[in-house]
């Protein structure tokens, strides 16, 4: 079926304004930019480090700061775990970002991926993601790849639905203008690893505030899973605090999370703040042995070339 021309860059640019993909030139153009995000340069290696992120020296012990150091042990332990015993695991993400005020739609994706390992110095086996959104219908059969040190750095992409039929699959910057449209974070900064990485770094920086309170509640439920939550709350609104309130689900077998979500602080008291992220990773499963054709676009199982 012809498109008529019209009609075609019409597509192509509703889709530059609101989507994920867009035509050549846009493409040279995103590739060219800085991205604009300094404080997600080399992700996968904040999370090599991040077992060496030195520990906040609190000068006296403090009511309600207990919790919130139990929760930051448990957070090691976890990310020590990660490191050294999961290879890889397939899980349903589903996620709500606020991008510019704006808190989106729930997102539901079949994702893999496989944990960065490094050995005597060498890198054994990349951090490696492959992404298969299922819904909103606006996203529905998108499919993303992404491998550490491949591609020239770049994840390879199609659309999905009416989309996908005019668009080529493209590779682009994971941090440029376009990959990042609509996102909160780069793709390399999806995962459970990243997300231990980000918890510690936060828990530390609540660690230094004496108004920080911390609780948690045990015998939660995520789906089918039992879970340990761990609850932070940051009633002053300091220029460094990055939510008001958070929730961490601590899976209890896995001894991992599997659920995050963080709040604004509230325009009136009383009323509870808006979400500003949140990441489910639901039926996870680790270790299932996922192989380099997992991560190739040019698996038959895929539809970025059929």
């Amino acid at each position: 079926m012809k498109t008529p021309r019209r009609q075609f860059l019409g597509l192509t640019t509703g889709l530059l304004t609101g989507g994920f993909f867009s035509a050549t030139m846009a493409s040279r153009a995103a590739a060219q930019s800085p991205g604009g995000h300094p404080q997600w340069a080399n992700p996968v290696h904040r999370v090599a480090n991040a077992m060496s992120v030195p520990k906040t020296e609190v000068p006296r012990e403090v009511p309600g700061k207990a919790a919130l150091k139990r929760g930051l042990e448990m957070a090691r332990q976890s990310l020590e775990i990660s490191r050294n015993e999961i290879r890889d695991y397939t899980a349903i993400l589903v996620k709500r970002e606020q991008i510019d005020g704006t808190i989106g739609e729930h997102e539901y994706m079949t994702i893999k991926v496989r944990n960065r390992k490094v050995s005597g110095g060498q890198l054994i086996q990349p951090f490696s993601v492959y992404i298969g959104f299922l819904k909103p219908a606006s996203v529905k059969g998108r499919e993303v790849v992404y491998v550490e040190n491949r591609n020239d750095g770049k994840l390879t992409a199609h659309e999905g639905g009416f989309k996908g039929r005019f668009l080529p699959t493209v590779s682009l910057p994971v941090d440029g203008m376009l990959a990042m449209r609509g996102q909160r974070y780069p793709l390399t900064e999806i995962g459970v690893e990243n997300m231990i990485v980000k918890l510690i770094e936060r828990g530390e920086k609540a660690l230094r505030y004496e108004d920080v309170t911390c609780e948690f509640r045990r015998g939660a439920k995520l789906k089918d899973r039992v879970c340990t939550v761990l609850e932070v709350t940051q009633p002053t609104q300091r220029p460094d605090a990055e939510f008001y309130q958070a929730q961490v689900f601590m899976d209890d077998q896995l001894n991992m999370p599997i659920r995050y979500i963080a709040y604004s602080w509230p325009t009136r008291e009383g009323q509870p703040g808006q979400v500003i992220e949140e990441y489910n990773y639901l039926n996870l499963k680790v270790n299932v042995g996922l192989t380099d054709a997992d991560f190739d676009p040019n698996n038959k199982e895929y539809n970025f070339y059929s």
